[in-house]
């Protein structure tokens, strides 16, 4: 059984907008810490390039964007979106820039999708199937390296130790 294009093009159009979401967020990521490494404020830099951001959205806002003003109960919930997850969540963001690579945080952001699908099996009752599972694997997994390869960059940067026993200094 052969799949039409029709059915075909959603999922090859979602692989490629998963992967120009993980490109910006990365380039996003990388950005911010660059400015702060270049002296620009924590708050400055997040706000910089989150309005930046923002700015490009606006496109997609206008096109899509008129059930959320609709009426207010849509509206109140992305103002709380906006306001307490993302507001609080990128603030938090920024500071942690401030204390790693921007490889490590971005790799720290996976914790959180992997945190609700946990949260949905366990609270919800729902049910993930086998890729789900292996999805969630490779979040690990990849928590896992990036925990340990610090260890391992600190290691590999000493200078090697020396073997012979120091000279005493007799009088």
């Amino acid at each position: 059984m052969h799949d039409t294009p029709s059915e075909t093009l959603p999922t090859v159009a979602g692989v490629i907008l998963g992967l120009v979401a993980g490109a910006t967020y990365a380039m996003y990521s990388w950005s911010a810490h660059r400015l702060m490494n270049r002296g620009v404020g924590r708050a400055a830099a997040m706000g910089a390039v989150f309005g930046l951001g923002g700015i490009a959205l606006m496109p997609v806002l206008l096109l899509t964007g008129a059930p959320l003003i609709a009426s207010a109960q849509p509206m109140m919930v992305g103002i709380y979106m906006a306001l307490v997850p993302m507001f609080l969540g990128y603030l938090l963001f920024g500071y942690g820039l401030t204390r790693v690579t921007p490889s490590a945080a971005t790799t720290l952001t996976l914790a959180e999708p992997a945190i609700a699908a946990l949260l949905a099996v366990v609270i919800v009752g729902e049910r993930l199937p086998a890729i789900g599972w292996a999805g969630l694997a490779g979040i690990c997994a990849s928590l896992l390296v990036l925990s340990l390869a610090p260890a391992t960059q600190a290691r590999a940067a000493e200078p090697p130790r020396s073997r012979e026993l120091p000279i005493s200094q007799e009088a």
